[in-house]
């Protein structure tokens, strides 16, 4: 009997299927045993990937965290463990850039299992029709003070992303110690801060997550135009539900502009490829599982087959439908190691200037710095 030891994050979406999956008769009949544990996401944010993978043989972790995994070592590339035809059919079958944003040295080192990025969300009782540009989401939140943003934890950092990237620059594109220019990174700023001034201060220190609880509780949040996507807030019944639609762009041929979220499964190096072991992980990769099972035990899935079928999409209130045109021009972060401590600290900077403490041009000097200096030499 092989036993697999497997980290995952705490949340329905992050742990059930893959809980359920490692229960099939399936694995018992394969004599493959897997264990998951989980912990809160924050918890991968802040630990070293590298600890992690020393102590378990898969863990689900997301694309930003990939370059300091790569340069320690701790992972195994997809290539040297699947056929060269399975892994080049990922591609084009998972949702947007889900497979690519694994991709790095040329290899790639996660199965794309759930696909995320930042989408609207909104109560539908409260919210006839969805903005679909800035300017309506500007003028809705001048207008009524209930339009939140996610500014906690990284998501400050992000969202400042995500408005560059619908202002027309792909941050660090051009240039991989560059963000983006003065022109865009102003402009962005000054977007953010008129609506996170106008927030209801009760979200302010929310999470994604919390956020959305918080808009099922209350009346006070009409929408928040990004914030990651949650599949399990769109099955909701009746009052409360969450309506999740594609971000808004700056004009009708405008770009909606929002960076990738989501998690993929990483093999780690202690871990032995066993053929029942690939065939599980290959299983969950499969149409079907990505269609039923997934959907069915609380999973958001990262195949295009499940986001474009109706049946998935009727019973999750049309979340997949409504995002799937976002999410398809997600934008893929940087992955160099160091990125994500520069990606926390200016968030802490994002939220000085929404508090007053800096000016625009101080603190887009100030994150250009935070950045340039988390860039390889």
């Amino acid at each position: 009997m092989q036993r697999v030891k497997g980290l995952t994050w705490d949340h329905p979406r992050g742990y059930d299927a893959l809980a359920a999956a490692s229960r099939s008769p399936d694995l018992a009949a394969d004599r493959l045993a897997i264990d998951w544990d989980k912990q809160p996401l924050e918890n991968f944010e802040s630990h070293p990937i590298a600890d992690l993978c020393a102590r378990y043989d898969l863990v689900v972790l997301d694309h930003p965290h990939l370059g300091e995994a790569v340069a320690s070592g701790c992972l195994q590339p997809l290539e040297d463990l699947f056929d060269a035809a399975f892994v080049a059919e990922l591609g084009p079958r998972a949702v947007g850039p889900t497979l690519a944003s694994y991709g790095l040295d040329g290899r790639h080192w996660a199965l794309p299992l759930d696909a995320a990025t930042q989408v609207m969300a909104l109560r539908p009782d409260l919210v006839e029709i969805p903005p679909d540009s800035w300017a309506d989401v500007l003028a809705l939140s001048g207008r009524t003070g209930r339009v939140a943003l996610s500014l906690a934890g990284p998501h400050a950092f992000l969202t400042l992303l995500s408005l560059a990237v619908s202002l027309g620059e792909l941050p660090a594109e051009a240039d991989p110690a560059r963000l983006f220019s003065e022109a865009v990174g102003l402009e962005a700023l000054e977007m953010l801060g008129y609506l996170a001034r106008r927030s209801p201060a009760a979200t302010r220190p929310l999470n994604p997550i919390g956020i959305l609880e918080h808009m099922s509780r209350n009346d006070d949040v009409l929408l928040c135009p990004l914030i990651y996507g949650y599949v399990n807030y769109a099955a909701i019944e009746g009052r409360g539900r969450i309506g999740f639609h594609d971000a808004p762009r700056i004009g009708p041929a405008g770009r909606r502009g929002t960076v990738l979220g989501g998690t993929g499964v990483g093999v780690t190096r202690r871990c032995e490829m066993t053929p029942a072991l690939r065939r599980h992980l290959e299983w969950l990769m499969s149409d079907d599982c990505q269609r039923g099972f997934l959907p069915a035990h609380r999973g958001q899935p990262a195949m295009r087959a499940a986001w474009t079928d109706r049946q998935v999409d009727a019973r999750a209130g049309g979340f997949y439908s409504q995002t799937l045109e976002t999410i398809e021009q997600a934008y893929v972060r940087p992955r160099h190691p160091g990125y994500v401590t520069a990606q926390d600290e200016a968030a802490g900077v994002v939220r000085d200037y929404v508090d007053g403490a800096r000016t625009a041009p101080q603190t887009l000097a100030r994150i250009s710095e935070v950045y340039a200096k988390s860039t390889p030499p």
